[in-house]
């Protein structure tokens, strides 16, 4: 039997197309094993939102060969949409595959396999239909419903490697849910390159809010989390008929970037900061302090320390249960790398130092609200902690707890009262 291994870069959209090529590759016979582990075939999905992952996907192409000079090593992905004739000139590379001809994997390794010469690095504009009936977790499936992004942020290479917004046929999305039900599912997560432009592509008036119903329909799901969400997508409708649906998680990551006008302005966000705020104000009309988290680029260009401050202050007022702060860095082909005014690395390390710390303060103070509620944790694994044996998992809003128990508890949703903390990050459940 052939065997084939199989490594991720990148986002939670790459991670499901990750999931598909694998079972494809299964179907047709292969045995899956480890990445570090001798095999025929190797497939890394690339990432290229920054030049580190550039960096890293390079490397572990790299890497795939160095295991096995004779196996077949296939590039995929965003780094090799980006960088098509970098890749092709890389003796390393065997197979190079643009996004969107994933579904035509194991042809194509079979195709190169006889003639041994294949480049394919070109785009189709319609939805790439990918399936999974299982996911590496046993308890949360990610489906992937959406690709490409019409945005043009400034900074961002997406869109050149993504191409434009393509969204999934409803009655497929359905599909893939209900198989993943069958399967013992009991929480999805909606996720795309720009899951808030799901359905502009098409002809009637399907939306995500659309989509997000005909999923509440599906019987064995009892948990609906979505993934990052624009702003301006939270109407009053929008938080209201989300809050009329039980399943959906009161967990929403809103993407902010910066929390000043300026700012984005140059970033091309397409909102302001008051309409953001709009938008937490309406989750937080609707749903009962619901999880809001999002995403902070320190030290974009022309980001002053008045500008800096802005965001600052904005953020503490806004009170995130998360915030992911990453320090900007140029990106090749962006119109953002060649802005006047970037920041010097060293004042982006104490900005961004500054905001971790901000953002560590508001995350132990939101789950410090759980202490002595009653709620309800989805359990997935099994872990060992201070010498005793716990399960851990999630509540709705993606607080994590442990509950001490020698039997299983995975895959199962258990109410019960929250009583303190365990570590620094996790709760218990008695």
């Amino acid at each position: 039997m052939k065997k084939a291994a199989l490594h991720n870069l990148g986002c939670k959209v790459n991670a499901y197309e990750t999931e598909a090529m694998q079972q494809m590759l299964e179907a047709a016979g292969y045995e899956i094993v480890p990445f570090n582990e001798p095999a025929d075939v190797y497939v890394v999905n690339t990432c290229s939102v920054t030049n580190m992952a550039d960096r890293k996907s390079r490397q572990m192409l790299h890497k795939a060969k160095k295991n096995n000079p004779d196996s077949i090593v296939v590039a995929t992905g965003c780094y090799v949409q980006t960088s098509e004739q970098e890749a092709l000139e890389d003796l390393s590379i065997d197979i190079v595959i643009g996004n969107n001809r994933k579904h035509e994997l194991v042809s194509l390794i079979e195709e190169f396999a006889k003639d041994n010469v294949l480049d394919i690095n070109h785009e189709k504009q319609e939805f790439e239909e990918l399936f999974v009936s299982q996911t590496a977790e046993h308890t949360r499936a990610f489906i992937k419903v959406q690709d490409g992004c019409n945005q043009f942020c400034s900074y961002c290479i997406i869109p050149y490697a993504r191409g434009r917004v393509r969204s999934r046929k409803l009655e497929n999305v359905i599909d893939e849910v209900m198989r993943l039900a069958s399967n013992g599912y009991k929480e999805v997560v909606l996720t795309g390159i720009h899951l808030s432009s799901y359905g502009v592509d098409f002809e009637d008036k399907t939306d995500l809010l659309a989509l997000i119903q005909a999923v509440n329909r599906v019987d064995g799901i009892e948990r609906i989390r979505l993934g990052s969400l624009e702003p301006k997508i939270v109407t009053e409708e929008f938080a209201s008929a989300l809050s009329q649906m039980p399943k959906v998680c009161p967990h929403f990551h809103l993407s902010l970037q910066s929390g000043c006008d300026a700012t984005l302005k140059r970033m091309n966000r397409r909102y302001t900061a008051e309409e953001y705020e709009t938008g937490c104000r309406l989750l937080r009309k609707y749903f009962k302090h619901p999880a809001i988290t999002t995403d902070v680029i320190v030290g974009f260009p022309g980001e002053s320390d008045e500008e800096f401050e802005i965001t600052n202050q904005f953020l503490k007022k806004i009170h995130f249960y998360e915030m992911h702060i990453f320090k900007y860095s140029k990106r090749k082909g962006t119109r953002a790398a060649v802005m006047q005014d970037q920041v010097a690395e060293q004042i982006k390390t104490g900005r961004s130092a500054e905001l971790i710390s901000l953002g560590n303060e508001m995350s132990d103070e939101f789950r410090m609200y759980y202490t002595g509620k009653i709620k309800d944790v989805l359990f997935e694994e099994k872990v060992e902690i201070n010498g005793k044996s716990y399960y851990t998992g999630y509540t709705k809003e993606y607080v994590k707890v442990a509950k001490e128990s020698e039997e299983t508890l995975e895959n199962q949703i258990i109410e019960g009262k929250i009583t303190g903390r365990l570590t620094d990050d996790i709760y218990i459940m008695r």
